[in-house]
């Protein structure tokens, strides 16, 4: 009997993978608002593929991966050239390349679909808030034909679009960050105001001064490990320039000008972006394509030279590490939660509608393990641009897993280009500038409400 409830009980669960969120009320999950639930099982859907590209790089499985029909086919075509290359050790790359193309393709089609959507009133709210049983199936059936597309030039061209895409998902990151620190100083701020606890105080400072001796202890390392007394002048040219912008942004974030404008600027936010640059500048390094002054290049080539030696290569480094856990705060940061600051919200048109909390409230005090309709009278965000968030996170996260090596010209080993370098320190530069416009704006522009 107490079987026979079990059963009954799971397919009660799976039937809802069929419907509509709302329907998740059959104690799948707490009680949530409807856009909460679908943001968080789309990006469930990205973390299962990310998963999935982790696995089919695993040294042990990524070398079995010639058994998929077509796949490798040895001495033919590899990766769009033709000569006599065993590709067994491009099959990860070519793997992760495949299932970031499927899960941008899937992301893209619903960004398609969902454009112009208004309110929970149009047919298509239904498709995104529901049938999750039917989007695993396309999202399977798009991977399983990603498996199939001819080499080509498809690494080649994918590759530029990975760029663009994780260049702009880096931005976002940044955005995101920049959010944070300002509502994370705001909320100690104002619990120590409101309590007269000097201890919150104490709490800013040492969380400040923890970041400033991270980030400083990374410049020192960077300089030890990624530069030589006679050499590596780009290293040291790059290292410097974004110490020196870091410590511009510090020290403008507390200017009295700035403060009478923003109360709440501080040395705290301008720490984590100072911290964060850093991580970006050592991933940047990271890639330079120069053994002497990149101890952590990774060298990967089409012989069977590490198989017969018994050693094998892996696409993992430390900075792919911090960027993965990284990208899925960022993703789990989109799905849940909306900025306590409404240009943000504008920017990433993320706002959440007050417009039905009576019938929240309502649908609250109906029963537990609900998901609940809010967006009656308008969406709380918008379809299109989540979506597209998640096609950039795909692009970043496949370059992230590959560390955006490509093959060389001879398609006999992959390389760090030196557009993975430029393109990740460009991007710092732009979080940077982005941070000290949060900070000048009240000034530049008076006239405007930046509360």
């Amino acid at each position: 009997m107490g079987a026979c409830l079990g059963v009954c009980s799971l397919l009660s669960c799976a039937s809802c993978l069929c419907g509509s969120a709302p329907c998740l009320l059959c104690a799948c999950c707490p009680s949530a608002r409807n856009s909460t639930v679908s943001r968080l099982l789309f990006t469930f859907f990205l973390f299962l593929g990310t998963l999935v590209s982790i696995i089919m790089i695993i040294p042990g499985v990524e070398k079995e991966l010639h058994k998929l029909p077509g796949f490798c086919e040895g001495s033919g075509s590899l990766l769009g050239a033709q000569s006599h290359v065993d590709c067994g050790s491009f099959l990860g790359h070519k793997a992760v390349y495949r299932m970031g193309f499927a899960l941008a393709a899937f992301f893209f089609l619903f960004a398609v679909v969902m454009l112009c959507v208004r309110s929970s009133k149009d047919p298509r709210a239904a498709v995104q808030n529901g049938f999750w049983f039917f989007k695993f199936l396309v999202l399977i059936g798009i991977t399983v034909g990603a498996f199939y597309i001819p080499d080509g030039s498809f690494t080649s061209v994918w590759f530029y679009f990975g760029v663009v895409g994780s260049f702009l998902f880096i931005l976002i990151q940044l955005i995101l960050l920049i959010d944070f620190a300002h509502s994370w100083s705001q909320v100690w701020l104002r619990n120590a105001n409101e309590s007269n606890a000097k201890g919150w105080y104490a709490a800013l400072c040492i969380v400040t001064f923890l970041f400033y001796a991270v980030s400083i202890a990374a410049v020192v390392l960077l300089y030890v490990y990624y530069t030589k007394p006679d050499a590596c002048t780009e290293n040291k040219a790059l290292i410097s320039l974004n110490l020196i912008f870091c410590v511009i942004v510090s020290v403008v974030s507390i200017l009295p000008k700035i403060q009478d404008a923003q109360p709440h600027s501080g040395l705290l936010q301008a720490s984590l972006i100072t911290l964060y640059t850093m991580f970006i500048t050592w991933s940047a390094l990271a890639n330079v394509p120069n053994r002497a002054c990149n101890p952590t290049l990774l060298v990967r080539n089409s012989t069977s030279t590490s198989v017969a030696t018994g050693q094998l290569t892996t696409w993992w480094d430390a900075p792919s590490i911090v960027g993965l856990v990284i990208f899925i705060f960022c993703a789990l940061f989109i799905s849940i939660r909306s900025s306590d600051h409404a240009q943000v919200n504008k920017l990433m048109l993320t706002e959440e509608s007050t417009a039905g909390a009576g019938r929240e409230d309502a649908a609250l005090e109906s029963g537990p393990h609900r998901a609940y309709d809010n967006e009656q009278d308008g969406v709380s965000y918008d379809y299109t641009f989540f979506h597209l968030c998640l096609v950039l996170a795909s692009l970043y996260i496949m370059m992230t897993l590959t560390n955006w090596y490509r093959p060389d010209e001879s398609f006999q080993m992959m390389t760090s280009p030196w557009t993975a370098v430029w393109v990740k320190i460009s991007s710092s530069w732009a979080g940077l500038l982005l941070y000290l416009w949060t900070l000048v704006a009240p000034l530049v522009l008076p006239d405007r409400d930046f509360s």
